[in-house]
């Protein structure tokens, strides 16, 4: 059997330069990816003006979810007068456990971590699943590694299956290193090109800001979504990775 993940900041469901609302269009994408689980930043959960600018009456992660995703999770990160938005994980199996833990280190910069375990009825197998986001600053970076050091070791067992992903914002490759050497995790991209997709901008991809790392996975393929019609959608790119279980 083969788990298809991806991960996907979706810049509250506009384009990569914040002009245009392009929602609609980011689902019709991501319909054709058929990933298994989808792990999502920058989700708007609520918006009070919902109703005009074709934004959704629900939620953006209960939109997108639709039929594909009978299973979801939402986690608000950022709190404004009008909206609040957050990560959210979708799945095609039933997420039996959830939590989120504040990860903010500043007041500018509001971020979370949503860990949700998944069940895989046919395997009898469970797996863990840490959607992030983290801080632009390398000092709030390094300090949501040790937050995110001590969760793993609270929530998952040794033997226990493992996906972490999301947007690191780790353009320097600080905390890659970090999670490599110092806690042993694999990086899918890195697996298979000795470094992180390049994910950022999603027009001209330079930066590696987001990454899948894994713990007791079995990597096949690493994809990143570069060219049509990713580079007009969001400002990042989604990467789509393949495990064998």
């Amino acid at each position: 059997m083969k788990l298809k993940v991806m991960t996907y900041n979706i810049h509250k469901g506009f384009s990569a330069g914040g002009l245009k609302y392009i929602l609609r269009k980011i689902k019709e994408a991501l319909s054709t990816t058929s990933a298994d689980i989808v792990l999502l930043q920058e989700v708007v959960g609520e918006h009070s003006k919902s109703e005009k600018n074709n934004w959704p009456t629900e939620g953006q992660f209960e939109f997108l979810a639709d039929q594909l995703w009978s299973h979801y999770s939402y986690a608000k990160n950022a709190i404004f007068s009008q909206f609040h938005y957050g990560n959210a994980t979708l799945s095609r199996f039933p997420i039996v456990q959830e939590k989120h833990t504040v990860m903010s280190t500043n007041r500018f910069e509001q971020r979370g971590l949503l860990h949700c375990e998944v069940e895989i009825p046919d395997l009898k197998q469970r797996i863990h699943l840490y959607n992030v986001h983290l801080d632009l600053l390398s000092r709030g970076r390094r300090m949501q590694y040790q937050k995110i050091v001590s969760q793993i070791k609270a929530d998952v067992q040794d033997q226990e299956k493992f996906i972490m992903a999301g947007d690191f914002n780790d353009w320097t490759g600080e905390l890659h290193q970090m999670f490599t050497q110092e806690i042993g995790l694999d990086e899918a991209h890195t697996k298979f090109h000795e470094r992180p997709a390049r994910s950022f901008p999603s027009f001209f991809p330079v930066l590696t800001l987001d990454r899948v790392y894994s713990r007791n996975m079995d990597i096949v393929t690493c994809k990143p979504m570069i060219g049509n019609p990713w580079k007009k959608l969001s400002d990042h790119i989604p990467l789509l990775v393949e495990y064998a279980l």
